[in-house]
């Protein structure tokens, strides 16, 4: 089903805030690596916002959306204070893990190896010239 214009609109709304609080908090690093909001979603209804969040160089990242997930009400009630005059009804936020950067890291590392195999004749010194492989 595909998002409507309010939907959209919300979602954007959230997701600046949402940064702005995050990094406010010190949210955007923990754990020696950095969090980042990859997008918001909003059920039809807006009555709840899905955020999905990126983690880069995390040691546990289990124990970060732990982690976040405890400091949730002091999202929501930075949130509810920096978009009470936009919002008639706060949305429930429900915080889940994005891990598209993951899928491409795999999908470039079977690319290569692809490469690698489609060309043994020409050894480590064609993949060293041609950067693309």
């Amino acid at each position: 089903m595909q998002e409507g214009k309010r939907q959209k609109q919300v979602a954007a709304l959230l997701f600046e805030e949402l940064s702005g609080i995050f990094q406010r908090l010190g949210l955007n690093m923990t754990d020696g690596g950095m969090v980042s909001i990859t997008s918001v979603k909003m059920t039809p209804d807006l009555s709840e916002a899905r955020i999905y969040l990126s983690l880069f160089k995390v040691e546990n990242r289990k124990a970060t959306m732990k982690k976040i997930e405890e400091r949730s009400w002091e999202i929501k009630k930075a949130l509810v204070n920096s978009v009470k005059h936009q919002l008639r009804i706060m949305p429930q936020l429900s915080f889940f893990l994005d891990d598209t950067l993951d899928h491409v890291d795999k999908m470039e590392a079977l690319f290569k190896e692809i490469k690698k195999q489609e060309m043994p004749h020409l050894g480590p010194e064609a993949l060293k010239q041609n950067p693309e492989t």
